[in-house]
């Protein structure tokens, strides 16, 4: 596993940033002129640029010491993505309700945090093994369970186990809700910032991109 710091990365130039997810598609073109396409990757990767958030010299700051911190591109960092950090939609409250991980069968008391996009023609499930603490909510058949009685969570995995007395019978619905961040890194070991275009409004190149852990 990459070496990884459990530190988030500044929200508020984070908010600022630009990104999002990208997919590997392989197109191949015949004579008729049908395609054929294949999914490179299952799962997709996220890319952002935390330089459009950066708005004035103690922001640059902040990030050239964080960046020197993690050693570059060496250690990974925790990155709440402004357009998705919630099991509900972005603008909505966090239910135990939101997301299905599993059912139970009587005997499994694991289950790991996940997130299910889009329902009819293709639906794309996420792991999330990066929950911010305190946030996840956990229900059973619809049942509301208790953190530390019930069931632990653990945020640097998002893996979910019940405690004795609390695993999931045989066919019941395990559902959670909670906020989460993206394991990331820096995709650059330089930094190159000129302070005369800085302070005329150029935007510096701060490349951040998606762990797979």
């Amino acid at each position: 596993m990459p070496a990884f710091h459990e530190i988030r990365f500044f929200t508020d130039i984070a908010f600022g940033a630009r990104g999002g997810p990208e997919r590997k598609t392989d197109i191949a073109t015949l004579r008729s002129g049908f395609e054929e396409r294949n999914s490179i990757w299952y799962h997709s990767r996220r890319k952002y640029n935390a330089g459009y958030g950066v708005k004035n010299m103690r922001d640059l700051e902040r990030v050239i010491a964080f960046f020197e911190e993690r050693r570059g591109k060496l250690y990974g960092f925790r990155w709440k993505d402004k357009f998705d950090f919630r099991s509900s939609i972005a603008t909505g409250i966090v239910t135990s309700k939101d997301q299905s991980i599993g059912t139970g069968n009587g005997v499994n008391a694991v289950f790991q945090l996940t997130k299910t996009y889009g329902s009819t023609f293709a639906p794309y499930t996420r792991n999330i093994i990066k929950p911010v603490g305190g946030t996840v909510k956990v229900a059973v058949n619809g049942t509301d369970q208790v953190l530390g009685t019930n069931f632990t969570v653990d945020t640097t995995t998002g893996i979910v186990t019940f405690l004795a007395g609390s695993i999931p019978a045989n066919g019941t619905a395990v559902t959670a809700g909670f906020e989460f961040d993206v394991p990331v890194r820096f995709d650059t070991d330089y930094l190159e910032v000129d302070l005369t275009n800085f302070e005329a409004g150029e935007i510096p190149n701060i490349p951040v991109i998606e762990l797979k852990m």
